[in-house]
């Protein structure tokens, strides 16, 4: 969430920096509103010091000897009464503004960074750097013809379970899964991160704290009958998971790592990636979430975008670093590092993780702090996916397919799977029959 104070005394700088991400608004009214917010504090604080200094007074006069029931004190105890009064009407007026607001600054964007580049849209995307050597050969499988082939995971029966964009892993590829999972918590946590396993179900106030709430509503999944939604990654649990609560520097940075299965309408995408395992309504990723110092997020970025990046380096897989420009960036974020795996079969890039540095807008809508000194401030937020786990299996199968229709895996996988190949015959215990 933006700063009310900005809003107040340079709404020009935010709606310059909105400008940048293809959004124009005129931010006069809700100014006009954020002004008379805090008259109305400085209002309610200047009559409660005097309600406080004629409440002193009266004990001093009693103090002194005067009766209780004096004339005098009870004209002051008159006086309090009706500043009381005043207190909690105008209480009451602060309160419904103030969420007025509130309300509105929940719908405006993260501003993007200075070293955000400009652009409207993908296209206005930079590369940064390539790391391995694609493959680019004829004849190539895509995942989900090598998947459907080697029986690895079953889309068309999944229909019958829930509905289109679910899939069902099997045999092998239900224990790829798995493999790809727990090689990416154990590398991470080799690197200093936390391992957290968080609900899956979440309440409006997590997802309004990390940024998905009120924008993203209709993309999430909600329960009927409970405050209770679907995560749709891990970082909204994360987020909450220090939410309200003032961290002493001294423990800054806290990194996390977490898994967990994420669920998401895909809205807008009807007709994209309908076959396989790119865009799925539920989907596993294993999460990266940084709470840093202000001064040192710009280094974490950089850090926990090198983190998501080993494990591709890891499974041998080519990718491309791109950074996303003004009009491209997340919501919450205020600058970004997509990562994009080689598709093989495809012959295209995908993006398989984003890394955001959110500064100080998640810490703002969820409250959370840092001390240093005897001084607190909101401290940083940043996160990506560490990765995606059914782009991994895609993007693997698409790399690792040989002449005789097997899948060779990385050698740092193959301790994980117990083999370093994928054959036909594999599957041969699951016998699932005529559709």
């Amino acid at each position: 969430m933006l700063d009310q104070r900005l809003l107040r005394d340079n709404p020009e700088l935010i709606a310059s920096e909105l400008q940048r991400r293809g959004k124009s608004l005129d931010l006069s009214e809700l100014q006009t509103k954020a002004k008379q917010l805090r008259d109305l504090e400085e209002q309610r604080s200047n009559l409660q010091a005097e309600g406080n200094r004629i409440g002193k007074e009266m004990g001093l006069q009693i103090k002194a000897g005067i009766a209780p029931s004096s004339p005098e004190l009870q004209a002051m105890r008159d006086q309090g009464n009706k500043l009381k009064q005043q207190v909690a009407h105008l209480e009451e007026e602060e309160k419904l503004l103030e969420a007025a607001v509130r309300d509105e600054l929940l719908t405006l964007p993260n501003l993007p960074s200075a070293q955000t580049p400009d652009g409207k849209n993908e296209a206005g995307n930079i590369e940064i750097k390539r790391w391995g050597n694609p493959r680019q050969e004829a004849g190539l499988e895509e995942h989900w013809q090598i998947g459907e082939r080697l029986g690895l995971f079953e889309t068309e029966r999944s229909v019958r379970i829930a509905q289109s964009r679910f899939v069902t892993l099997l045999g092998m590829g239900a224990r790829l899964e798995r493999a790809l999972i727990n090689f990416m918590l154990d590398l991470h946590g080799r690197k200093g991160y936390s391992e957290v396993l968080p609900p899956i179900l979440v309440n409006s106030a997590s997802l309004t704290g990390s940024g998905q709430l009120p924008k993203f509503a209709e993309e999430s999944f909600r329960c009927a009958h409970d405050d209770l939604w679907l995560t749709p990654t891990a970082e909204v649990p994360i987020t909450s998971l220090h939410r309200d609560e003032v961290i002493p520097a001294e423990q800054l940075p806290i990194k996390y790592v977490a898994y967990t299965p994420c669920f998401r309408r895909e809205a807008g995408s009807y007709g994209r990636d309908t076959r396989g395992l790119i865009r799925l309504h539920q989907f596993n990723k294993v999460e990266l979430y940084w709470f840093c110092h202000p001064e040192k997020s710009s280094a974490a970025h950089q850090q926990l975008t090198a983190d998501a990046e080993a494990v591709l380096q890891a499974l041998e897989l080519p990718y491309r670093v791109m950074e996303l420009c003004s009009g491209d960036i997340g919501f919450s974020a205020n600058r970004t590092y997509d990562l994009e795996v080689w598709l093989p079969g495809a012959g295209a890039y995908r993006e398989i993780s984003s890394c955001s540095n959110c500064g100080d807008f998640q810490a703002r809508r969820s409250a959370i702090r840092f001390k240093e000194a005897k001084n607190t401030a909101l401290l940083h937020t940043l996160n990506g996916s560490g990765l995606a786990v059914g782009r991994t299996m895609a993007a693997l199968l698409e790399t690792g397919q040989q002449s005789d229709g097997s899948i060779k895996l990385p050698v740092a996988l193959a301790p994980y799977m117990g083999t370093d190949v994928i054959a036909s015959g594999q599957n041969h215990q699951i016998h699932l029959g005529k559709k």
